[in-house]
């Protein structure tokens, strides 16, 4: 995507994406946290398959949840790399 001319977004679309992208970003952190709690109980419940076949599930799922925050935060910085050369131009 060009930074500026024909087909570069305007700084109001960059800021509604940032502002997209950081609601998504709250989002999940408040899903990495409710999986932390549940492990912990799951944790604390400790023994059986079934309770180990849950863990597992949970822990898959938190790095999961986790790589796609570091990804999301990544595309952040270099949006709000982008939003400012924008503002440098108007």
């Amino acid at each position: 995507m060009p930074e500026e001319g024909p087909g570069a977004p305007s700084l109001d679309a960059i800021e509604s994406t940032l502002t997209d992208g950081y609601a998504e970003a709250l989002a999940l952190e408040g899903e990495r946290a409710r999986i932390e709690r549940r492990l912990g109980e799951v944790a604390r419940d400790a023994g059986g398959e079934e309770n180990l076949r849950e863990f597992a599930r949970l822990s898959e799922s938190l790095e999961s949840a986790d790589k796609e925050l570091e990804r999301l935060r990544s595309l952040l910085g270099d949006l709000q790399a982008r939003r400012r050369y924008a503002r440098t131009r108007t």
